[in-house]
């Protein structure tokens, strides 16, 4: 069973993890792997889990060296990242290399983080973005991050427990229109986040 909640009490002593920093990071990168999905050529979503979030709080904490003080700010920027059981969360980057180009595809797409869906057959799940922060300008232009979460009933969530269901990950923009299948790996490890 999933946590959705991380705590004081979940997090390791620096000094510790920084011993096991390297072994950690090189595991992390394999359950990463099962849970990253691009669509098309510029965006890449990043479902996020107890342990991701777990991670980076270390991480966090770690490289910031914030102490007992800095805590309490991490868990309440990552916690909300959290699928609470009955949802996947994802972060959403528009990774573009080229600062003029990534201008440009930026300043084209306001409102994307209200065109995202999975959909398991003839059913779909809306993505519902972070409410903390407006992602896109007055001007039309989004931010190269999104944080999103996809709610499902209990239907969606049997239909992506299946073996071999085809679960299709798209961007509706009329400036980035792509979608992806999940590969069954993906899938696999996705379905752990429900309870």
């Amino acid at each position: 069973m999933s946590k959705h909640q991380i705590t004081p009490a979940d997090l390791m002593d620096m000094d510790a993890y920084g011993k096991q920093r390297a072994e950690r990071r090189r595991a992390m990168t394999q359950i990463k792997k099962l849970r990253r999905v691009a669509v098309g050529p510029d965006a890449t979503f990043y479902f996020e889990s107890y342990e991701t979030m777990l991670h980076q709080v270390h991480e966090m904490l770690y490289i910031e060296k914030g102490g007992e003080a800095q805590i309490a700010d991490e868990l309440t920027a990552y916690n909300p990242l959290i699928p609470n059981g009955r949802e996947l969360v994802a972060t959403l980057m528009f990774e573009i290399d080229d600062p003029d180009r990534r201008e440009k595809v930026l300043g084209a797409l306001g409102g994307v983080e209200g065109t995202i869906t999975l959909s398991l057959g003839d059913y779909s799940v809306r993505a519902v973005p972070e409410s903390e922060v407006d992602r896109t300008t007055a001007a039309g232009k989004t931010s190269s991050i999104h944080f999103l979460h996809f709610p499902f009933d209990e239907k969606a969530i049997t239909d992506m427990r299946t073996d071999g269901a085809r679960v299709v990950l798209g961007i509706e923009h009329p400036g980035y229109a792509h979608m992806a299948v999940l590969p069954e790996d993906v899938r696999q490890a996705l379905v752990e986040d429900f309870t």
